[in-house]
């Protein structure tokens, strides 16, 4: 594989101002978090970035995109209360909610990506949000729950400080978001800029005159006014409370300009405790769920831990004490947010340095930190490998480059040959480039535009003449979040914010080939009703946000379009010619849009081609709900394909019939956010011989270890190779897809016993308590600190001597059995237990496949290995470099050139002649893309056939690795501390 690695994409991520948890904290449930749960990071170009921890995985499922001058200062989320439909109780719905540098409080459609309502009034603009807290029955002696003593809504009410001084209570009932009354302190107009709930009737809020102000929301009474003091500095007249917490108990904590965290009574509101841990504002405070733990960060890049002490013999109150402190941050720390399970305990971190940092809360400074990307995960790059163009885009542009395919010569490695602004104050949500490099789709929140790509010259430069094509009105308005362009130019395919999915029609002039018209029919591809999952009353639901598209792909001879959505679905059309009526087909109405707009594309219907139309498989060929949410999709080409691909574009691809369908290659690929690889029969919906000879159980474990998920895959079939390339936002990934995995160790064809008594067999009779605890799994964050690199504390357990002389000793843990987490309950043992006895099932079934049913590898074939053989051995194994090209940022010519090495070949004469299985790397940072360019550089869509298809087998896959490291970024400044 030839890779340019480039820099030169002037991509920048924007800072973190807020993160919020949909689900508050609580020691009280079991598990590693709800099915629910999600974190909304707000970034400075207002978008908002929907994350599911999925159990310590942490799974980008989508972006809410901002726009010209909007910011993301606040986040929070409500949930509202249950409802009692025909005597079941049906879970209330999440929903999201966000403030910005004006007077308006926006909540979000998280399925269309869109502003669901506002909410603004005759008031200053918005500093700070809160959320009341969730209305909690109380619990008689027995445990029943007591009658409501609360009269009026149950649910969660919206308090917001304005920059006049004044708090506005906004209602969130009845599904709607609406002004309640507002709150004055006095006639004095001081910013609020923090507020918090010291209980469902108390506010808290913190202001910029060093006053903290405590409300009753009923009557709108100042119940205490405390002040703060002034500033150390001689300078300073007045402290800026940045931001307020209560305490399980009440107890107010509030950090200030001065750097310290101050702790209040939660009755008569006196100073109790005053810990000067930082050196320069402090911005942001997250509290533990036991009231035991404070975290703060401030604008000094420092993340602080506080814990409660001990109580002292000679002290009535327990005191608090700073443990330790570190800089995970290399500039300000703006927003926290921490979220508590039984098992999980983290708190997220973010800042002006763009990246989001998972921290262990209860087990800080005994487990790693971890980072996750601060890059899309969904790539916003794409390539032409035909025209050599790399297309990427952000906010409101669009640039095209021309990389150039000569290695170590003086000629310039890369261009900006187009570039195009987009008019308007909505952010790009997708864009695509056809694989010929002569078509961009772009589309926005509200409308959607095409533009074909021309080469050509500007004084003696190559550039692109760009020219905007008229799309139908049912096309070019309502927006859309995705788009994509079948590889032979002829569909059109529009994923509306909705969901709902068209395809429309492409055509070129025969002559010229190159005036581009779009029908101004189009078809509408129906998704099949699924079964959704029933959320419990306290976990909420999310509606029908998990229906969510988040991947569309054709394959290679653009006959077949599948999509994949968040909860695990996967629909599948083929192209296909009517028999029976040569008359046009009229388009689906749009029943289901959530615009007057879209309702009305009903009303206009015209016809598609004659004969031509996109067919939903059969339902007895519906592909099975995976495990999880779909992370990536991709059709496995074939050479019938890549030459159709490179066919003339003038030439007509006939429509196969649809008993012609099963001859086609629909071999369709899917990676899961649980990083499990399978493969499909499409149109068949069964799985595919390599699928069945590779089940989940058998997949690598350096593979399945990877924190990161992957971002997106590349095809390399030349040559007689068939590998899968994958890449995430710091690593690369080969498979090899003529070799079978590996058989995995633990596969057996022996009966199993009782799962549940042997895991419990194997606990009391070959592990201590301590091993135990050893084992167990990590509370959300990183894995578990090696007790030679732990920096505090003691080691999780002592030697112990047992007996009458003590001759006999065992291993005894330190901690209290109070936070003993080791391991879950019953229910979640034997989840586990069930897991790992269906994996050992699946890997005795791939066992006995492979001894029966031989693939290309011939790994078992009579007894015999023939993976030596001539017949399979390819060429490129002997030696194959994979060769560097880096591109820095700003480089104009000639750049180095690095050779990978190869692992050394294993020592028997079998290993000596098989291809190796998989290959990987990790020296990448900050990827944010990965596309391939063309295997022959001189070859193009018009003027490729068969003698230069053949020449370009003996050319390893050439690609483009899209860097952008965060010191490439341009952040603002940071403070600058006294010893630098």
């Amino acid at each position: 594989m030839d890779i340019h690695r480039c820099r030169f994409v002037p991509y920048n991520p924007q800072a973190i101002n807020a993160l919020a948890f949909s689900h508050p904290p609580s020691n009280e449930i079991q598990g590693r978090g709800f099915p629910t749960l999600r974190l909304a990071i707000g970034r400075a170009n207002g978008d908002i970035e929907i994350w599911n921890p999925l159990r310590g995985a942490w799974f980008q499922e989508s972006i809410l995109r901002g726009g010209k001058d909007r910011s993301i200062e606040g986040l929070a989320w409500t949930l509202d209360p249950s409802e009692t439909i025909e005597g079941k109780e049906v879970a209330g719905k999440l929903r999201l909610f966000s403030i910005g540098y004006s007077s308006v409080v926006t909540e979000w459609d998280l399925e269309s990506g869109r502003p669901a309502r506002h909410s603004s009034g005759n008031y200053g603009e918005i500093w700070c949000l809160a959320v009341q807290p969730q209305w909690r029955p109380r619990r008689k002696k027995d445990g029943d729950a007591a009658p409501a003593r609360e009269e009026g809504y149950l649910g969660q009410h919206l308090a917001v400080g304005c920059a006049d001084g004044t708090i506005v209570i906004l209602s969130t009932e009845d599904g709607d978001l609406k002004y309640l009354k507002t709150i004055r302190s006095s006639t004095k107009r001081t910013r609020v800029l923090s507020i918090t709930f010291q209980n469902r009737h108390t506010v808290v809020a913190g202001y910029a005159d060093s006053t903290i102000r405590v409300f009753d929301i009923r009557n709108g009474s100042l119940l205490r006014t405390i002040s703060l003091g002034k500033g150390q500095a001689k300078h300073t007249k007045e402290l800026l409370v940045w931001t307020v917490k209560c305490l399980p108990d009440g107890s107010i904590i509030s950090g200030d300009s001065a750097g310290e965290v101050r702790v209040y009574d939660a009755k008569n509101y006196s100073l109790v405790q005053r810990l000067q841990g930082h050196q320069a504002d402090i911005l942001d405070i997250a509290v533990s769920a036991d009231g035991e733990s404070i975290v703060s960060g401030g604008a000094d890049q420092r993340t602080v831990l506080y814990k409660l002490k001990r109580r002292e013999k000679q002290m009535t109150t327990r005191r608090w004490a700073e443990v330790m402190h570190r800089r995970y941050h290399t500039h300000d720390v703006k927003a926290l947010a921490a979220f508590e399970t039984k098992d999980i305990s983290i708190v997220v971190s973010g800042g002006l340095d763009t990246t989001p940092v998972v921290l262990p809360l209860r087990e800080l400074g005994k487990e790693h930190h971890r980072k996750l990307p601060n890059l899309p995960q969904i790539p916003q790059v794409s390539s032409s490998g035909a025209s050599r163009l790399l297309m990427s885009w952000w906010d409101r542009e669009v640039n095209i480059w021309r990389v150039a395919g000569s290695f170590g010569s003086d000629m310039e490695q890369h261009k900006l040959v187009g570039k195009i602004l987009f008019q308007g104050d909505e952010h790009l949500t997708c864009a695509a480039l056809s694989r010929d490099g002569t078509i961009l789709a772009a589309a926005t929140i509200s409308e959607v535009r095409l533009f074909t790509l021309t080469p050509d010259e500007v004084d003696g430069f190559p550039s692109l003449r760009v020219h905007k094509i008229e799309l139908p009105a049912r096309l070019a308005s309502n927006g859309a979040k995705n788009v994509a362009i079948s590889p032979d130019c002829k569909w059109l395919c529009v994923l509306r914010p909705n969901n709902d999915i068209y395809m429309a029609k492409l055509t070129r002039e025969f002559k010229t080939n190159s005036t581009l018209e779009v029908l101004p029919s189009s078809q509408k591809l129906t998704r099949l009703p699924r079964q959704t999952r029933v959320d419990k009353p306290l976990h909420g639901t999310l509606g029908s946000y998990e229906r969510t598209v988040r991947c569309i792909t054709f394959s290679g001879d653009s006959r077949i379009f599948a999509c994949g959505d968040l909860a695990g679905y996967v629909d599948v059309w083929s192209l296909d010619r009517r028999n029976d009526d040569p008359a046009t087909i009229k388009e689906t109405g749009d029943a289901n849009s959530d615009s007057s707009d879209e309702d009305s594309d009903s009303d206009d219907e015209e016809s598609l081609p004659s004969g031509v139309w996109w067919k939903h498989t059969p339902s007895e060929a519906i592909l099975p709900r995976l495990n999880s949410s779909v992370l990536l999709m991709t059709f496995r080409p074939t050479l019938e394909a890549s030459n159709t691909s490179k066919s003339k574009r003038t030439s007509t691809v006939p429509v196969p019939h649809e008993s012609e369908l099963s001859a086609l290659d629909d071999r369709l690929m899917i990676l899961t956010s649980e990083h499990h690889l399978t493969e499909f029969n499409a149109l068949k919906g069964n799985l595919s011989e390599w699928a069945r000879r590779n089940p989940k159980a058998c997949m690598p474990s350096e593979f399945t270890i990877i924190k990161d998920r992957a971002m997106g895959a590349i095809w390399d079939v030349a040559g007689g190779r068939d590998r899968l390339w994958l890449y995430g936002p710091a690593w690369l990934w080969m498979f090899d897809l003529l070799q079978d995995y590996p058989g995995p160790q633990h596969a057996s064809t022996s009966g199993h016993p009782s799962p549940h008594k042997r895991k419990r067999q194997d606990h009391e009779e070959h592990s201590t308590e301590g091993e135990r605890k050893k084992k167990k799994t990590n509370t959300g964050a990183g894995d578990r600190v090696a007790l030679a690199d732990t920096e505090v504390g003691f080691g999780p357990a002592i030697k112990k001597g047992v007996g009458a002389n003590g001759t006999n000793a065992e291993l005894v843990p330190i901690e209290s059995q109070k936070n003993d987490n080791s391991l879950p309950d019953d229910e979640d043992e034997d989840d586990g237990d069930i897991d790992e006895l269906a994996l050992a099932n699946e890997a005795t079934l791939a066992s006995l496949r492979r001894q029966q049913f031989p693939g290309a590898n011939g790994q078992a074939m009579n007894g015999k290995n023939v993976l030596s053989g001539p017949e399979y051995r390819p060429s490129y194994a002997d030696n194959e470099p994979v060769l560097g090209n880096h591109l820095p940022n700003g480089s104009e010519h000639g750049n180095q050139v690095a050779k990978l090495s190869t692992p050394e070949p294993e020592s028997d004469h079998n290993a000596e002649s098989r291809p190796r299985q998989w290959w990987s790397i990790f020296k990448y940072r900050d990827i944010l893309g990965i596309v391939p360019l063309s295997h022959n550089s001189q070859s193009t869509v018009e003027s490729a056939d068969l003698s230069e298809a053949e020449d370009a087998k003996s050319v390893p896959l050439e690609v483009v690795v899209i860097e952008r490291p965060i010191w490439d970024v341009d952040l603002p400044g940071r403070y600058i501390r006294d010893y630098e």
